[in-house]
């Protein structure tokens, strides 16, 4: 389980170390284009199931922290669908990740 930092690190987001290298690349790439938007993702069962969203502006520190110690396979889809999302007036919001094109169509 890895840690989203953001702002003075008393704010973090817990996510499964895939999903935060998904959000990593798709945020970073946003904050390289001085781009700012909204990140929205629903809390866990131990959190009381609320949803959260936080402004991601290029100006506020940022911090990626992983439990694993190597990167996970990209998803070319799920990176697809969060840019596209983060692109919109809704914002990036943290979705489940979709099957590869050849795993669905063998379902």
């Amino acid at each position: 389980m890895g840690k989203l930092f953001y702002g003075d690190a008393r704010f973090q987001v817990s996510l499964e170390d895939r999903a935060l290298a998904h959000l990593q690349i798709v945020i970073v790439n946003k904050l390289r284009r001085n781009e700012s938007f909204t990140f929205s993702w629903v809390h866990g069962s131990d959190e009381g199931h609320g949803r959260s969203t936080v402004w991601i502006s290029p100006s506020v520190p940022l911090h990626f922290e992983y439990d694993g110690g190597r990167p996970p396979a990209l998803n070319r889809l799920w990176l697809e669908e969060l840019a596209q999302g983060a692109s919109t007036t809704s914002g990036l919001f943290l979705t489940e990740e979709p099957l590869p094109a050849s795993e669905s169509a063998q379902g």
